[in-house]
């Protein structure tokens, strides 16, 4: 009996399935794990929607209903009848965009000089733009409005733009791809060939940090369309809020509007999404450039 124990202890099958089990059960966890996650992510976002199409009184009964029951469509025509919703889609959008497109070019601009030239002060002045990633926007809100006040700068879509033309992540972020992506021997060719600096980034730089790019401009756009402090401050009039402000407006409402707010806020997610269907392709390959080696 022994010696059939042992027979089938150094069997290779049945050392194999020994070995196998508990590295089977690893990726069945993760598994379970992402699975978990998703839910827990995306079960609000459903609710949400569904909510959206209901009546203000039957948001919150219990036990809560899927499905909307009656299906109604009030709660958004009520919100663009009742509240400059268009407007505050406008501003978001046109601050949002206009704000991704500077800021990219500057923080490519910015990276691949601190990635590619060699000019005094360069360590010092990186460790400077790198530290200011550890203040908190909060503290220098205050700061940046005296700052535009004093210079006279006024208008609403040049103060929302002014905090993300070139944020320090962008910058940091551009700079690593940039020392990875862009060979020197490429540059020196171009520079043979008698390509202008500024050409020679045009041309030669830019499609080679095409997936850094489109993961900057992802993250960019929604930190400019999603943001609520710093609009909070700048813009008083009520037309020319942005979305944020605006759903925020509805449920500070003596009201409490909150099957309004259900549908600005499903209406409101459509341009994150388009533009995550977009840029998806250039988002995954920056989040996963340099984590499989060559």
């Amino acid at each position: 009996m022994i010696t059939t124990q042992a027979s089938r202890a150094s069997h290779p099958s049945h050392a194999r399935r020994a070995s196998a089990g508990p590295a089977a059960r690893r990726p069945r966890l993760v598994y379970v794990l992402l699975i978990a996650l998703v839910v827990m992510f995306v079960l609000p976002l459903l609710w949400a929607l569904s909510s959206s199409f209901k009546h203000r009184g039957d948001i919150f009964t219990y036990p809560p209903q899927p499905l909307p029951s009656p299906f109604t469509l009030e709660n958004y025509t009520r919100l663009l009848e009742t509240q400059p919703f268009w407007g505050w889609f406008a501003t978001s959008t046109v601050v949002a965009v206009v704000s991704t497109a500077v800021s990219v070019f500057v923080c490519a601009l910015a990276g691949f000089a601190f990635a590619k030239y060699r000019f005094r002060g360069k360590r010092l002045l990186f460790d400077v733009m790198f530290s200011s990633m550890a203040v908190p926007f909060a503290v220098i809100v205050v700061p940046l409005f005296v700052m535009l006040v004093k210079a006279g700068v006024t208008n609403v879509y040049f103060s929302l733009i002014v905090p993300w033309v070139a944020p320090a992540f962008g910058i940091f972020m551009m700079r690593q791809y940039a020392e990875q992506a862009v060979p020197d021997s490429v540059l020196e060719a171009a520079r043979i060939d008698g390509a202008s600096e500024f050409g020679l980034f045009t041309r030669v730089v830019l499609p080679l940090l095409r997936p850094a790019l489109g993961a900057l401009a992802v993250w960019g756009f929604l930190n400019s369309y999603n943001s609520f402090l710093w609009p909070l401050i700048v813009v008083s009039d009520p037309a020319q809020y942005t979305l944020p402000l605006g759903i925020q407006s509805l449920y500070a409402a003596e009201a409490r509007q909150v099957d309004l707010v259900l549908a600005g806020s499903v209406l409101a997610a459509i341009p994150s999404l388009i533009m995550f269907i977009l840029l998806r392709k250039q988002l995954l390959d920056g989040l996963t450039a340099g984590a499989v080696k060559s």
